[in-house]
């Protein structure tokens, strides 16, 4: 081997080890794209991860989208990863003029486009949409139709998939601009509304005096923009949810990224006089869960004794401001869970209450939280109400888990607040309950201080998945008092004595 290379000459030794290099570089290196193949990217959005992922194959997915009411748009860059100018002959939706899908291609809108030239190395938007047609059946049904390209001898093909969904629309037609809305249930009338269909509603459903709303088991209802459901003086309502099937309260808008938006709808606003029941509800995403209050009118507010909320086995999440805001009613709240509220979650301001089992659990992270977890005074905080004076509170709280994660370097140093200003009384306990504080207060009897309820997962990414159940550790179990309530918020039978929250332990 030694003769062999001293006869080959010392140039050729030199670039020996670069033809090596090449060899190996050509056979590893992945084969060119096809000069006429497109390529397709899109974002990836689940919630945990965020990515664009490139492919010659591309399905676009929408949400559940509402008949006669457009999807959100979405988009995808088709790419030109040659090194010489394509022109895709024909670019069309497959159903064509028929189809519920629109697309717009580089800015101009149409069902079919020809002769699209894309430079070497570059790439154009394409934009999509769905508006689906009612086709009067209660479940969801399935929306497809494909964006085919035609380029030199290839056709490719994206696919469009989109489940249309027949909603019972209430439209309101009525009031003065800002506060419009439509009478779902009249004077002295009864209204039922069922699960076979979702209800979508555009400004206030309102129910009137005397009239009542019973809202059945399974039951969905989606609210648009600055819309709400107003019971207004002296109504009725029923919210008569189940463990297996809650009733739901939401925005209108289903893509999961609008999941992070805490402010898609107004409120369930109860005036006074109001008689309201609400059990297993889910009500997620709005601007205030619930507002229990007097209607203010020419002659000021008016205060009556004769009115009861009563909300239980509920979940209050995901607000933009406070879950539950009340004043001077009465509310009784047990079996509740309101977390990540962007204000209290418990905004309590003259009245009486009752707060049995609740966990109240504020971890909002979309912005400095600047007020506590729980908020009870004799004085309403709103500028809007200075002139009112104080009026007495009465607020007792059993076995409540109230906590958060306020700022260390906050003014908030306790996630339960009583303020009591000059003038009327103030009456409120928080007993056997679980408190972050860091000052002792006259109002708390008998609870736990200061330690970590030990929730199980409240910090996963994906909020809705969030878990307040109890750890085995949690300094919660055991700890409440018995009052009565048999069952936790998941129907699980409670301990004597029980754990501290909606959620009792089970092993």
């Amino acid at each position: 081997m030694t003769h062999f290379f001293r006869r080959i000459p010392v140039f050729y030794l030199y670039l020996l080890p670069v033809f090596i290099c090449l060899c190996w570089a050509g056979s590893c290196r992945p084969p060119l794209p096809d000069d006429d193949m497109l390529h397709f990217s899109y974002l990836i959005d689940d919630g945990d991860t965020t990515m664009y992922i490139m492919d010659t194959k591309l399905d676009i997915l929408f949400d559940t989208v509402f008949t006669s009411i457009g999807s959100v748009t979405r988009h995808f860059l088709v790419h030109n990863t040659s090194n010489k100018e394509i022109t895709i002959k024909s670019i069309y939706l497959a159903g064509g003029n028929q189809s519920m899908y629109s697309i717009n291609v580089n800015g101009i809108s149409g069902t079919s486009f020809k002769n699209v030239t894309i430079a070497k190395k570059d790439s154009i938007f394409v934009f999509v949409k769905v508006n689906i047609n009612p086709l009067n059946q209660n479940n969801p049904f399935l929306v497809t139709d494909s964006i085919v390209f035609l380029t030199g001898s290839q056709q490719q093909n994206v696919k469009l998939l989109a489940y249309g969904q027949d909603a019972r629309y209430i439209v309101a037609d009525q009031g003065p601009e800002g506060l419009r809305y439509k009478v779902v249930a009249g004077e002295h009338e009864t209204v039922t509304w069922t699960k076979d269909r979702p209800y979508v509603v555009y400004g206030w459903a309102t129910i009137d005096s005397t009239g009542t709303l019973i809202i059945e088991p399974g039951t969905r209802i989606y609210f648009h923009n600055n819309s709400g459901l107003w019971a207004y003086r002296y109504s009725n309502l029923e919210v008569n949810g189940t463990l297996t099937e809650p009733v739901l309260f939401r925005g209108d808008r289903l893509e999961h990224w609008f999941d992070e938006d805490y402010n898609q709808w107004n409120r369930i606003w109860i005036n006074e006089g109001a008689n309201v029941n609400i059990n297993y509800a889910i009500i997620t995403n709005a601007f205030i869960g619930v507002q229990v209050d007097p209607l203010p009118d020419e002659d000021g507010i008016t205060v009556t004794s004769n009115s009861l909320v009563k909300i239980e086995n509920t979940i209050i999440k995901n607000t933009k401001n406070s879950g539950v805001l009340s004043r001077f009613l009465n509310l009784e709240m047990t079996n509740c869970l309101v977390i990540n509220n962007g204000g209290c979650g418990l905004q309590l301001e003259c009245g009486q209450y009752k707060m049995k089992h609740l966990t109240v659990a504020n971890y909002f992270c979309q912005s400095e939280r600047k007020v506590p977890a729980c908020y009870v005074s004799n004085k309403i905080s709103d500028p809007a109400y200075k002139d009112i004076p104080p009026y007495d509170i009465d607020a007792k709280f059993q076995n409540c888990i109230i906590y958060g994660s306020y700022p260390k370097d906050n003014k908030i140093k306790s996630e339960a607040v009583v303020y009591k200003d000059k003038g009327a009384d103030v009456k409120a306990v928080f007993q056997n309950c679980l408190v972050r504080s860091e000052e002792a207060s006259p109002y708390f009897e008998d609870c736990v201080r200061n330690e970590d309820p030990m929730f199980t997962d409240k910090d996963k990414n994906d909020r809705d998945k969030r878990d307040f159940t109890l750890q085995s550790s949690s300094p919660a179990i055991g700890k409440g008092k018995d009052i009565g309530v048999f069952l936790d918020i998941l129907g699980n039978p409670r301990n004597n004595p029980p754990d501290i929250g909606a959620y009792q332990f089970v092993r």
